[in-house]
């Protein structure tokens, strides 16, 4: 066999999408503000573009079809839009390319399914350096810690919410009573998600004041005795550098009231701050969920989170008067790009919608009751009900926010993990079935400890089926040592 270049020609077959389509997907993953950054730029390259700011640029035509669109959208008439666009085959992708938006945010691959994919303009690669420095948020920092804790699921849901409370410093400002009230979470409910917002790391997130937050970090130190105790209540001495009334107060020798100070003085007064990246830009929903006459919930879309461009046809037609050849293909090409653009758009807003719709459907127990009435709901539910693929609704519910009566909520918020029943009926949440596992090892015979296939069958005995390997990793994200290992620990505790 011969060994060295030669020319040779090669027959093969592979997806791809149109640069529409690419276009399409590009504009369902963005959240509201990276939609507004691109139209601007799209706007800027196109001539016959412009932006909607409500005045009189398009012509009557366009103004009638702009109605049309939102009358369609607040009927929630799906299926007219679809029509002629190819949604179906949001999965193509052209090999050996990458698509992003704005940066390097993920990535995507086809038929993926991440709930966090991201597209990326063709081409385009992500600088490894610039991806490396980029800081964590102290949102994104707390949320795995959260939802990694062995607290029930409503628990775990309000603690969540509550994140979003947290101002830059990491202190929660806010009425936790007049909070759980809104969303219908009892006060017993509200303290226990302060308590497990408060356990996490770094020390000192979660506190209501500066007391709170050195008291917090002093306990995990094991540094919080009554002399200690005494110096954080006095503060203000300390700030006015009232020595003599501390020491008094503290019962302490001067020597020790320095130490005191010193540790004091080596924790962090400001716990969220080394996750600060920058000013917060305001949330404006993409769905508004409002209560109807019916007693149900009507669903629409939020007109000031949709941005609209509409076509410069004054331009178009001052430029078309030329009569040049070259200026009339030019126009038709940005035409063209202009009127794939606002079709973009436009399946957007109604994509939007349908997911929300039901999603409210799905989780009108949180509507009505509040966070303790969450259902559980996979991205595969949603999607196989509204007839699109399940990296589609990942991606519509990539950083956007629903309002309603309760307040507002990221569309990811509702999508939580559920474990199927023996006898085939509703699911049970994976917090209740971690509540039972920790139940049953704790009223466990300390000689007999139970084995995680023994604790699968008391499981399905009690209506949960869950595969052993299912309860070895929910014991282990409660730290909860393996049967043997208690067994050894119980017995030296006894002495044996």
């Amino acid at each position: 066999m011969q060994i060295g270049p030669r020319v040779e020609l090669k027959q093969s077959q592979q997806l791809v999408m149109t640069p529409q389509l690419q276009q399409a997907i590009r504009l369902l993953q963005m959240s509201r503000l990276d939609t507004v950054d691109y139209l601007a730029q799209e706007v800027e390259k196109n001539p016959v573009l412009a932006i909607d700011d409500g005045g009189e640029m398009a012509s009557s035509a366009d103004t009638a079809r702009e109605e049309a669109i939102d009358r369609a959208i607040a009927r929630q008439d799906i299926g007219e839009a679809e029509n002629g666009f190819e949604t179906g085959r949001e999965n193509l992708y052209e090999a050996a390319e990458s698509y992003s938006v704005g940066g390097p945010s993920g990535a995507m691959s086809g038929g993926g399914t991440g709930r966090d994919g991201a597209l990326a303009d063709a081409g385009a690669q992500a600088d490894f350096e610039e991806t490396a420095a980029q800081k964590i948020s102290l949102r994104d920092h707390l949320l795995p810690q959260i939802g990694a804790s062995a607290a029930p699921r409503g628990t775990r849901a309000l603690a969540a919410l509550l994140v979003d409370e947290l101002d830059e410093a990491g202190y929660l400002r806010v009425d936790i009573e007049a909070l759980g009230a809104r969303l219908g979470a009892h006060s017993g409910l509200a303290a226990e998600a302060v308590a497990l917002l408060q356990s996490c790391e770094p020390t000192g997130i979660g506190a209501r004041d500066l007391k709170e937050c050195l008291t917090l970090q002093l306990k995990e130190r094991d540094r919080f005795d009554p002399a200690m105790a005494t110096l954080i209540d006095r503060l203000d001495d300390l700030a006015a550098a009232r020595l003599a009334p501390l020491r008094a107060a503290c019962g302490v020798d001067e020597e020790d009231l320095r130490e005191m100070i010193a540790e004091i003085r080596r924790l962090e007064p400001r716990p969220g701050a080394a996750f600060t990246t920058g000013v917060a830009a305001s949330v404006v929903p993409e769905v508004l969920i409002r209560r109807n006459t019916l007693g149900g919930w009507t669903v629409e879309v939020n007109p000031d989170a949709m941005p609209k461009v509409l076509l410069d046809t004054a331009y178009v037609n001052e430029l078309g008067a030329s009569g040049s050849v070259e200026v009339k293909a030019y126009l038709t090409t940005c035409r063209q790009n202009a009127d794939w653009l606002i079709r973009a758009l436009e399946q957007r807003a109604q994509t939007i919608l349908k997911v929300a719709t039901e999603i409210v459907r799905r989780q009108s127990g949180f509507f009505e009751q509040g966070v303790a009435a969450l259902s559980p709901m996979t991205l595969k539910l949603v999607a196989d009900e509204i007839g699109m693929h399940e990296s589609t609704v990942s991606r519509v519910t990539a950083n956007k926010f629903l309002a309603c009566e309760r307040g507002v909520f990221e569309l990811k918020f509702f999508f939580t993990q559920g474990i199927a029943s023996v006898d085939g009926g509703g699911a049970v949440s994976a917090a209740a079935v971690r509540h039972q596992i920790k139940s049953l090892i704790e009223k466990e015979d300390p000689s007999r400890s139970l084995s995680d296939d023994r604790i699968v069958t008391l499981l399905k005995q009690s209506g949960v089926d869950v595969a052993r390997r299912t309860v070895a990793k929910y014991r282990e994200t409660m730290n909860i040592p393996s049967s043997a290992q208690r067994k050894r620990m119980k017995a030296a505790a006894l002495g044996r």
